[in-house]
């Protein structure tokens, strides 16, 4: 009834971590994994919420506003500064999905 794209196991590397800025406290899982084009998937913690990101999508303020659920651009420029410094940068321009 359902056409299996694909099933794949893997062993993935998951970094946790946690910050706190003057605005907000973060705890995030960090999946880094072979699929999707080098992006990890990065877990809000506190919310359930996820998005495939990488550095330069952590850049834009914009894209962290929107999959997590951040209302504040100073905020969203914080977990901007953070995200930046702990994802892969890639050097391919294919959008998220």
């Amino acid at each position: 009834m359902f056409e299996r794209l694909y099933d794949t196991s893997e062993t993935t590397k998951v970094n946790f971590v946690g910050f706190a800025s003057e605005n907000a406290r973060y705890d995030f899982g960090l999946v880094y994994t072979n699929q999707f084009f080098g992006k990890p998937l990065v877990i809000c913690m506190q919310t359930g919420r996820s998005s495939l990101l990488c550095a330069e999508d952590a850049k834009n303020i914009d894209v962290l506003k929107k999959k997590f659920a951040i209302n504040e651009d100073e905020e969203a420029r914080e977990l901007s500064t953070f995200l930046q410094g702990q994802l892969p940068h890639t050097n391919h321009g294919l959008p998220q999905y």
